[in-house]
């Protein structure tokens, strides 16, 4: 019986000690500055910025994946197939941009070096809280393992930027934890990746545009199976791009003009169909801004166009048409469309909204969050109180036999 009761304090014992361990991880990853963020300004301005004031048809449209994952080198693999046969796999479906962004790993194109795109998802935390980091020289490996706070998320965001061309969030319906309030406040990414989840709304769009956050949209597949019909080429961005080298990817993604689609699972099993109808998917074929109307052309009739506006509400729906417009009124801060059509695709543009054009070239406004020293010096010597603590305490525990 002493036997039985020694090994069993000796196991509570390492459950424990493992716990504690688990703790001390979180507190020795959780560092951060504490930020003081602006008030939510909505967008302003006696001007309407155009996403597609520089389209040009005969480089429309490439469509694209940039959010892709593919087996990389090492133990720690998301997915079964090389770099080579998930952009052969893609190629099918006819797509001409495909990048791979492997989890905080840069993966070299399989055969192409022209085609070389620096990115990789930031992030291995418990809560999902992912960004594609575009044009960075190496990865940061820095990450909070459970980003609970604002300031927290908005850390990440900084130290990302200053060594990237680009930063989208990603699936921030499936993020854990990222709250509207959150979406109110954080700032320094360009590019929202959309309908992620199951919601064709992309509510959180619409919380961080209403704050005054002005971002780009893409939408991809977030590919780890290429072998499953309904988890490839049913989410893709189409660039109007001269090319898929990285220069000339760049300069669209900063100049907005592209746009998102959800596609459905044409077939559902049946490749060959899959195929054919990704070949043949309703199409933008003219999109823009007249005086203060914004307009859109569609390829193939929408059961609807929905114009999106301030605090997610709908200004204008029009049924049945190839073809919709809507007058923004002065009190009108955005817009954005959205088609719908009758087998399940959807189609979203990026957003035009007001600003001060002798001001600035676009809506987008520099960071403005600005550290709180006496906030972050408390946060900080707290956390490494509890380290300290969480070090002692396993200490404790094996002090003894």
């Amino acid at each position: 019986m002493d036997m039985l009761k020694k090994i069993s304090v000796y196991i509570g014992k390492i459950m424990l000690s493992l716990v504690l361990a688990a703790m001390l991880a979180v507190s020795v990853t959780s560092v951060s500055y504490i930020y003081d963020f602006s008030e939510p300004k909505p967008f302003s301005g006696p001007d309407i910025f155009d996403p597609y004031r520089n389209l040009d048809t005969s480089f429309c449209w490439k469509r694209a994946n940039f959010h892709t994952h593919t087996k990389v080198e090492g133990i720690f693999n998301e997915c079964d197939y090389w770099p080579e046969d998930v952009y052969r796999a893609l190629e099918r479906f006819g797509y001409d941009i495909v990048t791979f962004s492997n989890h905080n790993k840069l993966t070299i194109h399989p055969f192409d070096s022209s085609l070389q795109v620096n990115v990789y998802e930031h992030g291995y935390n418990l809560f999902k809280y992912h960004k594609l980091v575009f044009g960075c020289s190496e990865t940061v490996p820095f990450d909070h393992l459970l980003p609970l706070t604002t300031s927290q998320k908005q850390f990440q965001l900084d130290i990302l930027g200053k060594d990237s061309d680009i930063i989208q969030l990603n699936h921030p319906s499936r993020t854990h934890g990222l709250s509207k309030s959150q979406m109110e406040k954080l700032e320094g990414y360009q590019i929202m990746e959309l309908d992620s989840g199951r919601t064709k709304e992309n509510l959180y769009w619409d919380w961080a545009l209403s704050a005054g956050h002005y971002s780009f949209a893409l939408a991809g597949d977030d590919l780890h199976y290429p072998d499953r019909s309904n988890r490839i080429a049913v989410r893709c961005s189409f660039l109007c791009c001269p090319s898929a080298g990285y220069s000339d990817i760049l300069e669209t993604l900063r100049d907005g003009c592209y746009y998102s689609m959800r596609i459905p699972d044409y077939g559902k099993g049946d490749w060959e169909t899959k195929y054919e109808r990704n070949r043949a998917v309703p199409h933008v074929t003219g999109i823009g801004l007249d005086r203060d109307t914004v307009f859109i052309y569609l390829s193939h009739k929408a059961d609807s166009i929905k114009f999106t506006g301030q605090n997610h509400a709908t200004l204008m729906m029009a049924s049945g048409t190839d073809y919709a417009a809507y007058r923004m009124k002065d009190s009108d801060p955005y817009a954005r469309v959205t088609a719908y059509f009758p087998d399940g695709e959807v189609i979203y543009s990026n957003v035009f909204a007001r600003y001060d054009a002798s001001m600035a070239d676009s809506p987008f406004r520099a960071p403005s969050h600005t550290v709180n020293i006496p906030l972050t010096i408390i946060f900080n010597i707290s956390l490494l109180f509890l380290c300290g603590l969480f070090i002692y305490l396993i200490y404790r525990l094996f002090k003894r036999k």
